[in-house]
């Protein structure tokens, strides 16, 4: 006869395995064929081997919803602790149910005490609608559907990510077609990856769409990784497949600290911090009106030429990402002469004062490449508020404490001074510049132009006074005499080990700011 405990042992065998039985079979071949992967799988390749502890296994079992279409618990990426949920749609397609939204709270909460890394892997149309039975039970007993509701929700999952914004890092991976929470959610962490043609983001659908507005669309043309990646700029990283995101996730992970007390890891790259650079005096012609890629300027000057480009399909005209400096992870920004010249502009202005704000949450040294010829003109940018936008650099550079070195490569006419750091006054420690350096109100051949030009001017005369005006005015070594804001100017293939030598004196720094709740950026 059996005894009660091998009783309840079958019982609770079957019922995981009941669970785990929910994303396999015919549910994970329609998946694989989609080129998708499982919930359980997607977290197999995230986390280090054997170490996901999962929460919650058992919830919705007995109604045949498996864990009620959420897996979440805690693991660990390259044996540092985070937290993680993954959602399942082969339970109600995903959908957050009352279950499922709590255990979605309850995990952003637990990565909050704990002070670690939270990573979301989203696939999931959003709210679940109430059945019909639910309704009319609901009805009998008199009772609205949100009195069942208590507070921690998947309604109310905005309110945990908001308390942990600057805290811990929040990663978001769209695997799906995803809306209402499992978008919004999403637009409140630091980091959104999403796979071409498998992910989807819209606060309502193309069904919605079409019968609202008679807008024929598809899931991609409204709201694929692309669309978000190019134009909206709400996907920071878009990949080729889940296995590749799951992987940069693990790697964007390795440049970040576990939360906003402790500075990101230092890695051994064996990259000699004495390295020099020559390869820089070919990449950056003198002539400031000729384009060069500033990615290669960047991946020249980092340790192992590695640098993690965020939202590199937005706002080409500025490039930002993470790289190592000996062993250092430290932020880059950095004017792209490829695209737009490298003007400051509306899209421009929103990206880099988020990865601003990102990078002094977090620890993480700033330094700024500069090469512009300021804030783009026209009816166009003025219109789509280039003043209201382009504060927001201003402010993001101003309330920022953490190292910042502003290193001018070219040129930086006008507003460009402002929106790069460059003068003084905005909390940028270290200004550099390079030999060839142009850099005022206007670059020298405008400038001679507007002081000498004329009907009766010659162009030799012109020419003669370009040249003056370049060997005195535009020439940084005359410039670095008077102008005690400079700190040096370097020879470029010396950057890597002089930028590595401020960040050492740099170390350290410590800035108190003045006691409020908090500013009101101009969003």
């Amino acid at each position: 006869m059996e005894t009660l405990l091998e009783k309840r042992l079958k019982q609770l065998r079957k019922a995981r395995e009941s669970v785990l039985e929910a994303s396999r079979g015919k549910w994970a071949v329609k998946l694989h064929e989609q080129g998708k992967l499982t919930a359980r799988e997607r977290l197999e390749i995230l986390l280090d081997p054997g170490s996901f502890h999962e929460l919650n296994m058992l919830v919705g079992h007995l109604e045949g919803r498996p864990s009620d279409g959420i897996i979440t618990g805690s693991g660990t990426i390259d044996g540092r602790k985070v937290f993680v949920y993954s959602q399942d749609p082969s339970v109600k397609g995903g959908s957050i149910g009352l279950e499922h939204g709590y255990k979605m709270y309850r995990t952003i909460e637990r990565a909050l005490d704990m002070r670690v890394p939270l990573i979301g892997l989203h696939d999931s149309p959003g709210a679940r609608l109430p059945t019909t039975e639910e309704v009319e039970m609901l009805r009998k007993q008199n009772r609205s559907f949100f009195s069942q509701f208590g507070d921690k929700h998947g309604g109310s999952v905005f309110y945990p990510n908001t308390q942990a914004s600057g805290v811990i890092p929040q990663i978001s991976a769209i695997l799906g077609s995803c809306g209402g929470i499992s978008v919004y959610s999403p637009a409140l962490t630091d980091f959104i990856f999403m796979v071409d043609k498998t992910s989807h983001m819209f606060i309502t659908g193309p069904r919605i769409v079409k019968s609202v507005l008679g807008e024929d669309i598809t899931k991609e043309q409204l709201g694929g990784a692309a669309i978000h990646a190019q134009k909206s700029g709400v996907c920071d990283f878009r990949c080729a497949s889940e296995r590749e995101c799951l992987l940069q996730i693990r790697k964007l992970l390795s440049f970040l600290p576990l939360n906003c007390d402790e500075k990101p890891p230092r890695v051994k790259t064996g990259d000699d911090p004495e390295r020099e650079c020559k390869k820089l005096e070919e990449l950056v012609p003198s002539d400031p009106n000729k384009p060069y890629d500033m990615r290669e300027v960047i991946k020249e000057i980092v340790d192992d030429h590695d640098f993690m480009e965020v939202k590199a399909e937005f706002a080409k005209e500025i490039v930002v990402g993470f790289g190592r400096l000996d062993g250092q992870t430290v932020g880059f920004i950095g004017n792209q002469p490829m695209f737009m010249a490298g003007c400051l502009t509306v899209d421009s202005s929103d990206k880099q004062a988020r990865f601003i704000r990102f990078c002094d949450c977090f620890n993480i040294p700033i330094i700024l490449l500069v090469d512009t010829p300021a804030y783009m003109p026209g009816s166009a940018q003025e219109h789509a508020g280039i003043i209201r936008h382009g504060a927001k650099v201003l402010y993001a550079l101003c309330e920022a404490v953490v190292p910042r070195i502003s290193l001018v490569l070219r040129k930086a006419y006008g507003g460009g001074n402002l929106g790069m750091g460059v003068l003084p006054g905005l909390g940028t420690d270290i200004v550099l510049y390079w030999p060839i350096v142009e850099t005022g109100i206007l670059g020298a051949e405008q400038s001679v132009i507007l002081f000498y030009g004329g009907e009766n001017v010659s162009k030799e005369f012109l020419a003669e006074k370009l040249e003056e005006y370049r060997e005195t005015y535009a020439n940084p070594i005359y410039d670095i005499s008077s102008n005690v804001n400079v700190e040096d100017v370097i020879e470029p293939a010396e950057t890597r080990k002089y930028l590595i030598s401020c960040l050492k004196m740099l170390e350290g720094k410590k800035v108190q700011r003045i006691s409020k709740r908090h500013g009101n950026i101009p969003l």
